[in-house]
């Protein structure tokens, strides 16, 4: 796919004369839109809340607002004012963060989010969206931006390192391996690393799934459930803190429906990540595709 998010969000707002476009001084993937939206694109500067109030009023009177920071000045900055103003009147305000998990490698912890999915989930009918790639996140902004729900997408402009055959849907994730014994589940940029795990494990004798859980809130509930007949052991890779991400979602369907299987959690746990170029990152925090391998290897 040779777009992009500016030439999707432009074509989606050239097309939705309601769609209002937010920035709270950071262009880096709408760099372009001012010229062509005019008025239709606001720049708040560094002032995540005013950004957030402003594009809830927008809301309440019919317009589309999407806004756009880094994750952790959009989310933790503005926190209260997405929980109040967004979350409790349940808006269609749209939020699109910059640089999310690892891929603020070279940031220390004041700028980093590793517990980004965790409290935007606990916000009821919030939304939320983990592209694995650029080719990912394009197919599914237009059906977020048109889902009457207030939703948060960790952006994500990373080539594509697999094809993309099923068509993305709303709460519904994307099975790319079929594994007997044991299938990784997985979100964001990581797929990459694991697609390079599941070649090695599969060399090692091991039959590997792999399942792109590209909806997080609402999530594949029926293809969870249905794991324990087709793989032996689940194995979860995220590059957010153990609590709160899709070990806690796996766990939290487990226990509802009463299912018994293993579950291995691939996380940060409960610290953040030493900062530095994002391939440093990876390996010292053993996230690469031969250390992930090594990791599930030894587990097993």
């Amino acid at each position: 796919m040779s777009t992009n998010y500016q030439e999707v969000i432009k074509k989606f707002a050239l097309a939705h004369k309601d769609v209002v476009v937010f920035t709270a001084e950071n262009r880096a993937v709408v760099r372009e839109l001012p010229a062509i939206l005019q008025d239709r694109f606001i720049d708040v500067g560094i002032t995540e809340q005013n950004m957030i109030g402003m594009a809830s009023g927008m809301a309440l009177r019919g317009r589309i607002p999407i806004c756009h920071a880094l994750t952790n000045f959009l989310l933790f900055r503005a926190y209260e004012f997405i929980r109040n103003d967004v979350g409790i009147a349940h808006l269609p305000v749209k939020l699109s963060g910059w640089i999310p998990g690892f891929l603020s490698d070279g940031n220390g912890p004041t700028h980093q989010s590793l517990e980004d999915v965790g409290i935007m989930r606990l916000i009821p009918g919030m939304q939320v969206f983990c592209p694995s790639d650029n080719e990912d996140m394009c197919m599914m902004l237009e059906q977020i931006w048109s889902s009457p729900h207030p939703s948060y997408l960790r952006v994500n402009p990373r080539p594509a390192v697999v094809e993309h055959k099923t068509p993305f849907e709303i709460g519904k994730a994307e099975t790319l391996f079929e594994g007997k014994d044991l299938t990784i589940l997985v979100y964001g940029f990581l797929l990459e690393e694991v697609v390079l795990a599941r070649e090695i494990l599969e060399k090692n004798g091991l039959s590997v799934g792999i399942v792109n859980m590209r909806s997080l809130e609402p999530i594949d509930v029926d293809l969870i459930r249905s794991l324990p007949s087709k793989t032996k052991k689940i194995v979860t890779v995220e590059d957010h803190f153990g609590v709160g991400g899709l070990y806690s979602i796996i766990s939290e369907i487990m226990t509802r429906h009463q299912i018994m299987m293993p579950i291995q959690s691939i996380s940060m746990g409960n610290r953040w990540f030493k900062p530095g170029l994002l391939s440093e990152v990876l390996e010292y925090e053993g996230f690469t595709g031969a250390k992930l391998a090594e990791r599930i290897q030894k587990e097993l």
